[in-house]
This record gives C-alpha cells, structure tokens and sequence, in this order.
C-alpha cells in the first residue's frame, strides 16, 4: 500500500529544493516517487498551486489529494464557497475515498500556514530515514498517512445493498396481485436502471485501476532498470507488493460486476 505526504516548508523555494531531493531519493532507489505537486499559501492565506500533480493514471491521486486538502483548509473563504456550491462536500469525498482521516488534515492545517510551502506526493518507501532525514536537512516537516481506496469499497457495498433491494421486489412482485404488481412494476424499473448504472461505475472504476496498476509497475520497471544493483531488489519487492494490492481490490469490484450481471440478466 503506498503513502502520501505532505512536506511542508519555510517558503516557496524550499519546496523546490524539497521535489529536487524526491527526484534524488526515487533515483537512488530509496523510495519510489509516483507523483508530486507544490503548492503555496501567501500572507493573507490564500493557496496557489504552484505545480500541478503528474498528468496521467498515476498522478489522479495526488491531483485529488491537492483539490481535497485546499478545499478542506482553505479558511473562511473556501469553507462559504463549500457551503453554496458544493466544493467542500466535494473537497470531503475526494480525502475520504483516499483513505484521509481528519486528524491528518488537522495536521496538515495546522504546519501549512501563511507564508508556507508542501510538496504533496504519492511515494512507497521501505524506510521513513531516508526521507525524514533529507528533508530535515532542507528545513522540511514530512506528514504520512497510508494511501486506502475506500472508494472501491464503497462501490462494492452499494451494489450488493441495490442487489438485495433488487431481489427482494422481484420476490415481492412474484406474490403480488394484480393491482400491486402495477405499483411495484415501477420500483422494479427503477431499481434496474439503479444496477445498470452501478455496472457503468464498476467498469469505469475497473478500467481506472487497471491503468493506475500498469503505470506504476511501468515506472517501477523504469526504475529498476536505471537503479544501482544493490537496490534492484528491494525496488522489484515493491512490484510485488503493488500487484497483490491491485488483485485485493480489483477483485472485490470483479466479485461485485458479477452481482449486477446476474441481477440485469434475471
């Protein structure tokens, strides 16, 4: 399972030299460095991003991250922008679905104050030495938390609720008269437009972790093959440990795709 961290620095060009010191740290094989962002907040607390996250499958998370955490520490501004035009339910759904507590939001609002700059980004490491200790070095507080897709869960959970739901009028509607079967005709409909759109949702979700799993195996390949040979090892652990993540939670979508099949087909 790879982390996120916030590294938060003094001012704007510590951050710069904070991504120089992740580039070094991917290159040497000490951590594996998937995507990063910086962004800035000035005197009056207003936020900037300063480099936007990684184009493509494997920056998307920490893009998402970015959006979230401003959206949730942006101040009184972005709270009354949150309250009329949904952007902090929205800013809340994207920290949530990634696995973000609030405690570490907390933290995060807490060290990124007025005048202050973070590199945000998505990393695997063996060790937290490597980093905590180059970053220190550049005036840098490193903040962790465990990247956890809930949203995968959360898909699954929803369609196997509507696969119950689903079940359940089919069976009432097999006993009903006439006269009731009319009204629950409709319930019946709605419930199967319900799981045809559950269906879109799980192949899109599917398709998305497919291209997130293949990308980053692309980049740790990359990796290993520029790594020194003392490392190659430890980088080629890694591989594993994404693809068995990715089996864990492809499955658990593949197991639920077989529950809107089997309802649509009944």
């Amino acid at each position: 399972m790879n982390k996120f961290v916030v590294i938060v620095f003094p001012n704007e060009a510590g951050a710069y030299e904070g991504t120089r010191a992740l580039n070094g740290l991917h290159a040497e094989g000490s951590l594996t460095l998937y995507s990063m962002a910086v962004v800035a907040k000035d005197a009056k607390g207003s936020f900037t991003v300063k480099q936007a996250a990684d184009a493509g499958p494997v920056g998307t998370a920490v893009g998402a991250l970015v959006g979230g955490l401003l959206g949730l520490i942006g101040g009184p501004v972005g709270v009354a922008a949150g309250a009329t035009g949904g952007t902090l339910l929205g800013s809340l759904i994207d920290v949530v679905n990634l696995g973000i507590g609030e405690d570490y939001v907390t933290k995060v609002s807490e060290e990124l104050g007025p005048g202050r700059a973070a590199v945000i980004a998505e990393i695997d490491e063996d060790w937290t030495t490597p980093l905590d200790t180059r970053m220190q070095a550049l005036g840098g507080t490193v903040l962790r938390t465990w990247r956890a897709d809930f949203e995968d869960e959360q898909i699954a959970k929803e369609v196997a609720a509507q696969d119950a739901d689903f079940k359940q009028l089919q069976a009432e509607f097999a006993q009903a008269n006439a006269e009731t079967k009319a009204k629950l005709k409709a319930k019946l409909d709605q419930a199967k437009s319900d799981i045809e759109q559950a269906e879109k949702r799980l192949q899109a979700r599917l398709a998305a972790l497919d291209k997130e799993m293949d990308a980053k195996v692309a980049a740790l390949d990359k990796q290993i093959a520029d790594a020194q040979a003392n490392t190659k090892e430890q980088i080629k652990q890694r591989v594993a440990a994404v693809k068995a993540d990715y089996a864990v939670r492809s499955a658990k979508l593949k197991q639920a795709w077989a529950l809107t099949r089997e309802a649509l087909a009944a």
